[in-house]
């Protein structure tokens, strides 16, 4: 997000409200860090890959017909939901760790949902296109905004709004797959009951990211409004 400045000399008074949303953003990426990296290093009881982890989840909940691909980079693990693809990270897809099986196993549970017709993620999935074009195009209406016009402002609040909601909506889509997940993993054996503690120390270091990024959204929403409201005195 851009630093936005007001009246021209410097950052504004309201920036002081991101702060707290600020350092929790950068201790949820330490925490993901640390707790991925420490759990790669342990390998799972069960000798499953991340690739063997999701195919078994997927075949035991009838979803042969979702692929699992290997993706390039460092946690770019994500389910397709119209291919019916489910890419895992190449540490992820080839390794039987208890991190690979954890990250394997929640983007199943993004499968298991979309199968059963989950609503939080029809609705995320809803959103995508206008999440897209809002996030393109918000920022550089709330900054034309600030500097010209009233009304590019208000446009560009309520498209930034746009892509708040997207985050808000995120979180109970991605919490949900991620006890699915651990479920899965302990019911088809795939992860014992001591690896299931490390499976959720992993899943929860995750989404306390998708915690802070709401909470990042949120107050800059409201830091806008403050400085909408502040045009208007």
């Amino acid at each position: 997000m851009f630093p936005m400045y007001y009246g021209g000399y410097g950052y504004d008074s309201t920036m002081i409200i991101l702060i707290p949303a600020i350092l929790l953003t950068v201790y949820a990426q330490y925490k993901v860090n640390s707790a991925t990296k420490k759990y790669m290093r342990v390998r799972a009881h069960s000798g499953y890959t991340g690739e063997q982890a999701a195919m078994r989840i997927l075949m035991a909940n009838g979803l042969g017909d979702v692929k699992v691909e290997p993706i390039r980079g460092h946690l770019t693990d994500h389910y397709d939901p119209r291919t019916k693809v489910l890419r895992l990270s190449e540490d992820v897809y080839g390794r039987s760790s208890i991190t690979s099986v954890a990250v394997a196993a929640h983007e199943c549970g993004h499968a298991i949902q979309h199968a059963h017709g989950y609503a939080p993620l029809a609705m995320r999935s809803s959103l995508v296109p206008v999440v897209n074009f809002a996030s393109n195009i918000s920022w550089f209406l709330i900054i034309a905004g600030l500097m010209m016009s009233g009304s590019l402002l208000n446009i560009g609040i309520i498209l930034f709004s746009v892509t708040v909601l997207f985050q808000i909506i995120t979180l109970p889509v991605e919490f949900n797959a991620s006890h699915r997940a651990l479920i899965q993993l302990e019911e088809l054996g795939i992860v014992d009951r001591d690896e299931r503690r490390q499976s959720r120390s992993v899943l929860s270091a995750a989404a306390f990211t998708y915690v802070a990024a709401a909470l990042v959204g949120i107050l800059q929403l409201l830091r806008l409004i403050l400085l909408q409201g502040r045009r208007r005195d």
